[in-house]
């Protein structure tokens, strides 16, 4: 049986289908009509008692996601060349992807050079897009993404780049459009690229406009930044000697570095929730904070180290509670010399114990089947087995993308199958605010007009998404909803369920979340039997 359901799911992704059908989840119906049916308002009388408490180890509430790269044609779009129509439909092929892998969000990169994928006021068009920075696409690329997004109920964690300005060191070769070309003095050219320098307050300020220019006119959910901040050594010193002799102020130059970027880090979360309490701030750093032979407080690792070399202190944002999220990279395997997975994955979950800050964990996709350390595809599902004794960690976000969907020795199929049997709702966000809405009304369940079991409720106001739960058997109209029961998490008002079995009796219940996930009570259950076939 094992076997025969990889085989399946393999087939799934690798032709961009709906791997849930075949396995038995629900799968969202076209639009959200209820038939003509107003909400249910915050008045209306619960219904039954709430969904009860997960007993699968925290499994129905995970994040589950992967990063949709644009740099350099990592994921997305493959070729700047492709018209408009072929570049949405590729996008919307990785979307199919993620929902077939049961995941429920996406972190897609929209600034990865001083650029935009959007019409943006402060930057021009990303080269990413057409092959030529500032060549309008002819359409708004962030808000077509959003869009395609949430129509599948994945959430979408807008990705930007704060300091990067490009990967080959020619001005020239920019926009006119570009602040790099209109204030060069803010550039510095390390390795083979150009860098804005942080500890330039306009760039800082640069960063910030562009954020909150998203924030303001776009439905994100998250605010996502990865591990660049000051740039990787490279063998000399970034060339900022004039900046710290202007701002340095006397203090040491690491510690100077550092707090530039803290002074970004912590001005943008209150920017953030000031603006819109409800979209999150993350970021997804280098894996080792420090190395226990440098400081104490540090992990047993003998690696690269992100305070003293890209003077990112992570450990400090999540002290002080400047982000909501925090998802290291941790790219290693379980065992290695410099640095053990499994030394990492205790160490970041003993640093958000007692925050807020919710622990993802960022996963080397990427490193599948490149050397002897990973050539076992079933490298990846140990990580979320071990992690599963960390309470701390809520989920696990993938680089990248065409990872995922290549499938390499058959790795995606094997997490799916070993912990992704079913959806999972995200975990809520701590101090974004919302509630629960009311619970839904009359849910209704019948047979699907030659297979499988139609579902559908009456929407409930203030909703965003309705989980969907199938029980065996014939149940008393209220009665405790078991977690792992869920088929599906959708927005609108109804889904085609083709997993029910033919000639098989069973009870349904629907419950609404808010978009930070917060979950009513499920509304009385709707029996049906399901089709002979």
């Amino acid at each position: 049986m094992a076997s025969r359901l990889r085989i399946r799911i393999t087939a799934a992704l690798a032709a961009g289908t709906a791997a849930c059908a075949l396995a038995g989840c629900g799968i969202p119906a076209l639009g959200g009509e209820s038939g003509g049916r107003g909400p249910v308002t915050a008045g209306a009388e619960a219904e039954c008692g709430a969904v009860a408490a997960p007993g699968d180890g925290g499994r129905s509430r995970q994040l589950r996601a992967m990063w949709i790269a644009t740099v350099a044609g990592i994921d997305w779009p493959k070729d700047t060349g492709d018209p408009a129509a072929k570049q949405r439909a590729q996008f919307t092929r990785l979307l199919d992807t993620a929902t077939a892998m049961n995941m429920n969000a996406v972190f897609v990169q929209i600034r990865p050079n001083s650029d935009a994928f959007y019409p943006s006021p402060y930057e021009p068009w990303s080269q990413w897009i057409t092959g030529t920075q500032g060549k309008d696409p002819g359409y708004d690329v962030l808000a077509f993404m959003i869009k395609e997004a949430h129509a599948r109920n994945l959430e979408f964690h807008a990705w930007f780049n704060p300091y990067r300005v490009s990967r080959q060191d020619d001005l020239n070769k920019l926009s006119p459009k570009s602040p790099a070309r209109q204030h060069p003095d803010w550039v510095r050219k390390y390795g083979a690229g150009l860098w804005y320098d942080p500890g330039i307050p306009q760039v800082r300020d640069l960063a910030t406009r562009a954020v909150m220019d998203v924030v303001a006119k776009y439905d994100i959910d998250a605010v996502h930044f990865d591990d660049y901040f000051y740039p990787y050594p490279e063998g000399k010193e970034f060339p900022d000697q004039a900046t710290y002799k202007a701002h340095g102020g006397g203090m040491d130059k690491g510690d100077w570095r550092r707090g530039n970027v803290d002074t970004l880090v912590r001005s943008l979360s209150g920017k953030i929730h000031d603006k819109k309490p409800w979209v999150r701030f993350g970021i997804s750093p280098f894996g080792v904070w420090r190395n226990a032979s440098t400081d104490p407080r540090g992990s047993d690792t003998r690696a690269l180290q992100s305070y003293d070399d890209i003077y990112a202190d992570t450990r400090t944002w999540i002290k002080k509670g400047w982000i909501d999220y925090v998802t290291p990279q941790l790219y290693w395997p379980i065992g290695d010399p410099r640095a053990d997975y499994a030394e990492l994955a205790g160490w970041w979950a003993d640093q958000v114990e007692g925050t807020d800050v919710q622990l993802t964990i960022g996963q080397g996709a990427y490193r599948v089947g490149k050397d002897a350390a990973w050539k076992d595809p079933a490298e990846l599902s140990r990580h979320l087995t071990l992690n599963a004794k960390h309470p701390q960690i809520r989920g696990d976000v993938y680089f990248s993308a065409s990872d995922i969907v290549s499938n390499r020795r058959g790795f995606a199929a094997r997490l799916r199958e070993d912990h992704y049997p079913r959806p999972a709702i995200p975990p809520i966000p701590a101090g974004r605010g919302g509630k629960a809405p009311p619970p839904v009304q009359d849910t209704a369940a019948v047979p699907a007009g030659g297979k499988g079991v139609k579902v559908t409720w009456r929407p409930s106001q203030g909703a965003t998404s309705y989980a969907v739960y199938r029980v065996d058997g014939k149940r008393p109209g209220c009665a405790p909803v078991d977690p792992e029961r869920l088929i599906a998490n959708v927005r609108g008002g109804g889904i085609v369920d083709p997993g029910a079995k033919p000639g098989r009796t069973y009870t349904y219940y629907v419950t609404a979340l808010d978009r930070l996930h917060h979950q009513s009570a499920p509304g009385r259950g709707a029996t049906v039997t399901s089709p002979q076939g």
